[in-house]
């Protein structure tokens, strides 16, 4: 099965619908990303990403065999961190392990790197999600901080740790 990332279609709203409405994802991403996710959340992201000529902000699905499985994106920080991007993904559970995220997190930071002016992509991650920060090590991000009790999400405080990654030489 070939896993890629791509701009988002119209055609993907069921899949999207269907792999973003999970607990288990919505408890390691902000608050901003719906729980339950509709296909009315879903038809809303895919219109924004479609009609939204953002410069500086980048959206794909992760797909396996070409239909939506997770998403991941980039937003190009401002003023003087205008070449710092932060990049985040989230995967369905049903492909958590099995490599997907960070095929996806290389592809989208080689991307980022060689088709754009950026210098450094970082991530931040809540500690409690332990995978996420093994797949960012395995691309190559290093722990940069600890922002110690920084995130508060479903009752409780959390640090979150953020990762770095420079452009290559």
């Amino acid at each position: 099965m070939a896993l890629s990332i791509r701009p988002y279609r119209l055609s993907d709203l069921e899949d999207l619908a269907l792999h973003a409405n999970s607990t288990a994802v919505a408890t390691r991403l902000r608050d901003s990303f719906p729980n339950p996710y509709t296909l009315e959340h879903a038809r809303y992201w895919i219109k924004s990403c479609l009609e939204d000529n953002l410069p500086d902000v980048w959206r794909w699905g992760i797909c396996l065999d070409d239909r939506i499985i997770g998403g991941i994106g980039a937003m190009r920080d401002q003023d003087i961190h205008r070449f710092n991007a932060e990049i985040g993904y989230w995967l369905n559970e049903a492909y958590w392990q099995q490599g997907y995220a960070t095929q996806a997190l290389q592809q989208a930071t080689e991307w980022l790197f060689f088709t754009t002016d950026l210098r450094r992509l970082y991530a931040g991650v809540m500690s409690s999600n332990q995978a996420s920060m093994r797949v960012l090590e395995k691309v190559g991000y290093c722990l940069e901080s600890i922002r110690k009790e920084s995130a508060f999400k479903n009752g409780s405080f959390w640090d979150e740790h953020y990762f770095v990654k420079f452009r290559p030489v």
